[in-house]
């Protein structure tokens, strides 16, 4: 699960409630606001918790957003590459943001490319804001024609509300899938527990059933105070996954 869920909670809180909720890893929202954050100095003692709880750091997710016009984004991307190298996490989320410049977004990777090969950290976009299906997003990492080291992240919403069946996104992804977001929205996007909204979440499940790759509940708590804690989706997730999982 993503502390995204849990903001202001201590690693350590939030590492004993995803264990205590059966999750196998987390994923660390890097952001000001949070305990984990570009200028972290004790990346040892979020490592530690983290592990003491018998979890795995699943990604980190980041905010850069590698479409955005204006300068310093290069080194903010090689700024969650070291942070993901001290935390010993496996990837990076970033968004596209901007309004679509490819060519810029497929730069600025491959600016950062050799500090992603020597932390052996992987680089996820997420299908979000300017690229929200895959046909889309693909165009910023199929140059890269390697999936090991780029490659998408999928949120469950953002494709399906944009109009790309989660069939189709399945398929265009292939080897980039890298990485999926368990989330549900109901009428006006507002985050519902998975099963409870309009996202086709069975649909999604059945999709996934061969793949072997991270599956993380994200709710947006952080954006939507008023919603249920953590507690009450992380059990819609467990009952959803119980019955995808395979």
């Amino acid at each position: 699960m993503s502390t995204l869920g849990m903001p202001g909670i201590p690693v350590r809180e939030s590492a004993a409630i995803a264990a205590a909720h059966g999750c196998a890893g987390l994923e660390l929202r890097v952001h000001a606001d949070e305990e984990v954050h570009l200028g972290l100095s004790n990346a040892a003692a979020v490592r530690e918790q983290i592990s003491e709880a018998g979890l795995e750091i699943s990604a980190l997710a980041g905010y850069v957003q590698v479409c955005a016009p204006g300068p310093g984004v290069v080194d903010e991307l090689r700024a969650l590459i070291d942070l993901a190298a001290r935390l010993h996490a496996p990837a990076i989320r970033v968004f596209p943001g901007g309004t679509g410049e490819d060519g810029r977004a497929v730069e600025r990777i491959a600016a950062v490319l050799p500090d992603l090969a020597a932390a052996g950290v992987r680089l996820l976009v997420e299908t979000h804001d300017s690229h929200l299906t895959a046909e889309s997003v693909l165009r910023l990492v199929e140059p890269f024609a390697d999936p090991a080291r780029v490659a998408v992240l999928w949120d469950a919403l953002h494709p399906w509300r944009a109009g790309e069946p989660p069939a189709r996104t399945r398929a265009l992804l292939g080897e980039y899938l890298g990485y999926f977001q368990l989330k549900d929205a109901a009428a006006g996007l507002t985050p519902v527990p998975p099963g409870e909204g309009e996202v086709p979440l069975a649909e999604c499940g059945r999709l996934l059933r061969p793949w072997s790759g991270w599956i993380s509940l994200e709710w947006e708590r952080a954006w939507h105070p008023e919603i249920a804690p953590i507690d009450v989706p992380l059990r819609a997730a467990a009952r959803w996954l119980a019955r995808w999982g395979g």
